[in-house]
């Protein structure tokens, strides 16, 4: 069953479609009832929509807790609602950057609770008005979800609150987070009434949402979806605390690119995916990525900025040149010190107040002279900590002003009510510095529009009696742990806890000379300009582009249940191997060739005991007895542990060390397939592995006999691969001019001889079989790890090459579903050795009616 794309979100009686955007568009149509998620091919595409859609532009539907619109009550006693764009909003303001051919459609909820009886009314005209696509949420699951699991649990600790008793954010609620979840469907649900899925553009915000990229993944597996979180990202050991960390995480990952304001918040994002999913990222050509079941997940680092045209504007109303005269008169021969934040207790209100009471304790000549204004947003949070931070807030500047204060000069003044944009802007115009010293903020954009009005415009100039011409000022002092700090280069970064170094700060910035504040101002104002939020939303798009570009290219398959659901995208000539197909496949063959990697492979890898089982060696025997067979283990491991592990495998072929000791079977000796005159590199790489071990704390050195590898699977994983990294380098450096290779694997860095890989042991084999006429009409090769595909390399060139018989069977089979060079894979180790088993059935089958001959097969280790 599928309907129109608006049909659940407004319950039309007349069937007519809303028209969107330039050209008369209508909303695509999709299915909007659950289907089976497997492969998204060109077939389930026609059956997700009932009609071509006839895409004009490009459309952005951009995804907030919020709609960026004010809500009125119509008044002379009518019912309903009046609406009206939200100016201030950052969604709004982004649609600027986006560009005229792109179609901006939003969904989010209301601020104001809307009767249920007038829902279908207000959805109509915000959808036909404003492009606008309201979730209602019901109050009791809103306040659970927003007040509850999002202002309790998520703002805290992404602020670095840690939960360490009821009164601190509160203890984990999972009925909250069940809300959080809850909410998150609704929205998702919203998206999909009116998604185009294979052409429109989805854009995520703010940690409200954060579970939301799982829902659109799992109904429209290619989604072109962007998230941007506007908070701090704490780190690891921060964020680890949160009992459902991994399960969003997880549905972070279901996004195409994310966003962050400030390197230090990405850097704690990767480092949790690394510590608690065990994923790794790569910095390619300048961008960040994430390998995420074959998916690329990109990362983008850049601060939103301010809307320009809006502040400019409001810079030339009359209401705020009066409002800047009247301040002017008001603080006559006084030097303004401002401060603008919200009334919560991350915002360092108190800690500002203490830093001021100091200055003016050591600074007496500064008593009559300086003046705070602080002005306190009203908190968007409410509890406890909120009015604790007021009363303490009072408290602080009654102390001050009755200490310092004299008749008709109060050193700091309190300004604990909403104000309009104008008064607070008249308020810039006229202070001499900004201070803002957050404790943690994730990115404050104060200091930004502090700036841009204190470059003011020719009528505040005049108001002021400035030079028109003359070159602007400005001094901020802001805190180290805010989102905008990096990017104010000329600012003075502060430590807000350290109420002496603000008081410190304080005094430089007045004390600064007239050429320097033209200087920091001068700079600041550039970067401001070209970097507002039209710049933010152009480049976070142009990157959701690139990181989508391919979407069209790869096969997909969703798996998992619930927040644990993924999308495994791969080459489309990547399938799953059929049991069947290669049993048919190997019945029908004389001449086999089976390589097999051990560890991963038969084996489940770091598993406590790492010698095969029964089952292992039964399967292997079997195999080995037909005489159409030859196989081998191509291992990692050293020749004494092959040879105690396979003794009861008489003719099993053992590679040794990824190929440079090599037995045909258990009689024979051990040879090398490389010709290595001399060892003594060992002698220079040792020593260097031996300091990295004694710093790292959980490595160790293992030394075989044509190789020597650093292991830190034990090792904090960031520091670990922070040192191995320094490693790979500092043995790249001193064995530059030695017949050896260094490599970086999963927890290893390797140096091993010139040539030696796994991929020796094929072109042996196959080269063996060639000469002896009998050149193999089926080769089986599996392997789970990179060391492997050298392996599958080989043997896919063969297929082109005369070392094959010219209507040979190949099967290149990787374990689980990622990138590779094999064309096959089989989900997990019993797969596969359900799999051999039914190769080795049926040569059992077979050896009823042929009589045997001793043959060898090949089986790679790790």
């Amino acid at each position: 069953m599928v309907s129109r794309s608006y049909s659940n979100l407004l319950d039309l009686t007349c069937g007519d479609s809303p028209t969107f955007g330039r050209g008369g568009r209508k909303l695509s149509r999709v299915a909007t009832v659950a289907g089976v998620l497997s492969e998204f091919d060109d077939e389930s595409r026609s059956n997700a929509s009932d009609a071509p859609s006839s895409v004009t532009q490009e459309r952005m539907i951009i995804v907030g807790n919020q709609l960026p619109l004010r809500a009125h009550r119509r008044k002379d006693g009518e019912e309903g609602w009046n609406f009206s764009w939200d100016e201030d909003s950052l969604l709004l303001q982004l649609k600027d950057g986006l560009g005229e051919d792109v179609e901006v459609i939003y969904v989010g909820s209301l601020k104001e609770e809307i009767d249920p009886s007038q829902q279908d009314d207000v959805a109509q005209t915000l959808l036909e008005t404003f492009k606008c696509v309201p979730a209602f949420i019901p109050p009791e699951l809103f306040s659970k979800f927003y007040h509850g699991f999002c202002k309790q649990h998520l703002w805290p600790l992404f602020h670095y609150m840690l939960p360490l008793s009821p009164d601190l954010g509160g203890r984990f609620d999972r009925s909250l987070w069940q809300a959080y979840v809850s909410v998150n469907k609704i929205f998702a649900d919203k998206v999909m009434e009116v998604i185009s899925p294979d052409d429109d553009f989805v854009w995520v915000h703010d940690y409200h949402l954060m579970v939301l990229p799982t829902f659109l993944r799992k109904r429209f597996n290619r989604v072109k979806l962007g998230f941007f979180l506007h908070s701090p990202f704490p780190s690891s050991e921060i964020y680890r605390t949160l009992p459902v960390r991994d399960e969003i995480l997880r549905a972070l990952l279901n996004s195409d690119l994310i966003g962050f304001h400030t390197f230090d918040y990405a850097r704690h994002f990767l480092s949790c995916c690394s510590r608690m999913l065990g994923i790794s990222y790569q910095s390619k050509r300048g961008y960040i990525g994430l390998e995420y079941y074959g998916r690329t997940v990109s990362i983008k680092i850049l601060p939103v900025g301010i809307h320009m045209g809006q502040l400019q504007s409001v810079l030339d109303l009359q209401e705020t040149v009066t409002r800047v005269a009247e301040l002017r008169d008001k603080f006559r021969g006084r030097t303004i010190l401002l401060g603008v934040d919200d009334m919560d207790i991350f915002k360092g209100i108190s800690l500002k107040l203490l830093a001021f009471e100091l200055l003016l304790t050591q600074h007496p000549e500064q008593r009559g002279k300086l003046v705070l204004v602080q002005i306190a947003n009203p908190a968007r949070g409410r509890g406890k900590d909120v009015q604790e931070v007021r009363a303490e807030t009072y408290a602080t500047v009654d102390r001050i002003n009755q200490k310092f204060g004299s008749t008709g000069y109060e050193p700091v003044i309190l300004v604990d009510k909403p104000l309009q944009f104008y008064e607070r802007i008249a308020y810039y115009a006229i202070a001499e510095c900004c201070l803002v010293t957050a404790v943690r903020d994730g990115m404050n954009l104060i200091p930004y529009e502090y700036v841009i009005c204190r470059q003011g415009t020719d009528k505040l100039d005049a108001t002021l009696g400035l030079n028109p011409t003359a070159p602007k000022k400005s001094m901020l002092v802001v805190s180290e742990f805010i989102g905008c700090s990096p990017s104010l280069s000329g600012a003075i970064r502060v430590n807000p806890w350290n109420i002496d170094a603000v008081a410190e700060a304080m005094d430089s910035a007045l004390v600064v000379s007239e050429a320097e504040k033209q200087m920091r101002h001068e700079k600041h104002y550039r970067y401001v300009c070209t970097h507002d939020v039209a710049y933010w939303a152009q480049s976070f798009l142009q990157d959701l582009e690139r990181a989508c570009r391919d979407h069209m290219k790869r096969r997909c398959w969703g798996i998992g249940f619930g927040l644990g659901f993924r999308v495994v995208a791969l080459d489309p000539t990547f399938r799953k191997l059929s049991v069947e197909h290669i049993v048919s496949a190997y019945k029908r063959t004389k001449n086999r060739a089976i390589l097999l990697d051990y560890d991963g492979t038969m084996t489940v890898r770091n598993s406590i005991s790492q010698g095969p089982n029964a089952e292992v060696i039964s399967i292997l025997n079997n195999l080995c007895r037909d005489p159409k067979n030859i196989v081998y283990i191509v291992s990692g491991k050293e020749t004494k542990t092959l040879t105690q592990w396979f003794s009861s495998c008489e003719t099993l072929g053992l590679a040794a060390e990824h190929g440079y000791f090599v037995r045909p079977n258990r009689d024979a000796k051990w040879e090398t397939c490389v010709a290595v005159g001399d060892f003594y590199w060992k002698q220079i790489a040792e020593p260097v592995m031996s300091l990295y071990t004694e710093t790292t704390d959980g490595s160790f050195i293992d030394s075989k006999e044509s190789t020597l590898v650093w292991n830190y699977q034990y090792a904090d994983p960031d520091f670990g691969s922070c040192q191995a990294k320094e490693l790979l380098d500092h043995l790249e450096s001193v064995l530059a001019n030695e017949p050896v290779t260094v490599k970086s694997g999963h927890d290893i860095v390797e140096v091993k001889p010139q040539g030696v890989n796994k991929g020796l042991v094929a072109v042996r084999l196959l080269e063996t079989m060639q000469q002896k006429g009998t050149p193999p009409d089926f080769v089986l090769c599996i392997g789970d790890d990179r060391s492997d595909e050298d392996m599958f390399e080989v043997i896919m060139s063969a297929v082109a090459s005369a070392s094959l018989s010219p209507v040979a069977e190949v099967f290149a089979c990787t374990v689980g579903q990622k990138p590779s060079k094999a064309k096959y894979y089989l989900e997990d180790t019993t797969e596969i050795l359900r799999m051999l088993q039914g190769l080795a059935s049926a040569s059992e089958h077979s050896a009823k009616h042929v009589s045997v001959s001793p043959q060898r097969v090949i089986i790679d280790r790790e």
